[in-house]
């Protein structure tokens, strides 16, 4: 199992390989989340030295903010290396409060010395979204070093929704896709960007998710039902009430 770095405030929870599909857990506590979270990513980002341009794929959702937040504030990280991707977008305009970029870019973008051109949003509030789905499939590299995605309460992870027809896409890397609520026109990478990343880490906090952990770890769920399973090769890092509904090691 891959060892954490030292200074990383949460404890190591590893899973049976049937559970974890080879990936592990960092749980700590709620008060400690995002701090926990944007050392490790730091962490991560500056161990990537041998990578001449680090590929890094946001997400946005309520919990990674924070989290984006405090990695703004991690020190000796290679943005002038870095090109940001996205997992997923709503159909909305960049500057519209719902919009993933908009979260990022006030959060982390803003606030570190990255390039405009270094950034690579999903333009989802294209007339044909079609078209901007396959343009940016075609913008993406072919192996992302670093993808950052969420869960839902319901399972969900980037924009791919239990029951998804893009569950089971094998060949395109971004569709348009349906959301359950509002707005839900959106774009989202499909399973294989999620399998090839060079690394997956899943950020949830919060009784609310504890449900949706259980079953995208648990043996025998399926992405149809539960798509965050298909992170489950990544690093989770949690806080101790999303994991209260997981087996006690």
């Amino acid at each position: 199992m891959p060892e954490p770095d030292a200074r990383i405030a949460g404890r190591v929870r590893t899973l049976s390989p049937t559970m974890a599909g080879g990936g592990y857990q960092i749980v700590t506590r709620p008060e400690s989340f995002a701090a926990t979270a944007a050392s490790f990513i730091g962490h991560k980002l500056r161990a990537m030295s041998e990578v001449e341009t680090i590929s890094v794929a946001l997400s946005g959702g309520s919990t990674p903010g924070p989290v984006y937040e405090r990695l703004a504030m991690e020190p000796e990280l290679p943005w002038s290396r870095t090109r940001i991707f996205f997992a997923d977008e709503r159909a909305v305009p960049p500057d519209d409060p719902a919009s993933n970029y908009l979260l990022a870019a006030d959060t982390l973008l803003s606030r570190v010395p990255i390039e405009a051109d270094q950034v690579h949003r999903m333009e989802a509030e294209r007339p044909d979204i079609h078209e901007a789905a396959t343009a940016y499939d075609r913008l993406l590299p072919s192996r992302l070093d670093l993808l950052i995605l969420g869960i839902g309460e319901d399972g969900h992870t980037a924009s791919l929704f239990p029951g998804e027809s893009a569950l089971s896409e094998r060949t395109r890397r971004v569709l348009p896709a349906l959301a359950p609520s509002e707005p839900s026109q959106r774009i989202t990478i499909t399973p294989p960007v999620i399998q090839l990343a060079r690394l997956v880490i899943v950020l949830a906090s919060g009784s609310s998710k504890a449900r949706a952990i259980r079953n995208a770890l648990a043996e025998g769920a399926h992405p149809s039902r539960c798509p965050a399973r298909l992170a489950r090769r990544g690093v989770w890092i949690l806080d101790r009430d999303a994991i209260a509904q997981l087996p006690r090691r």
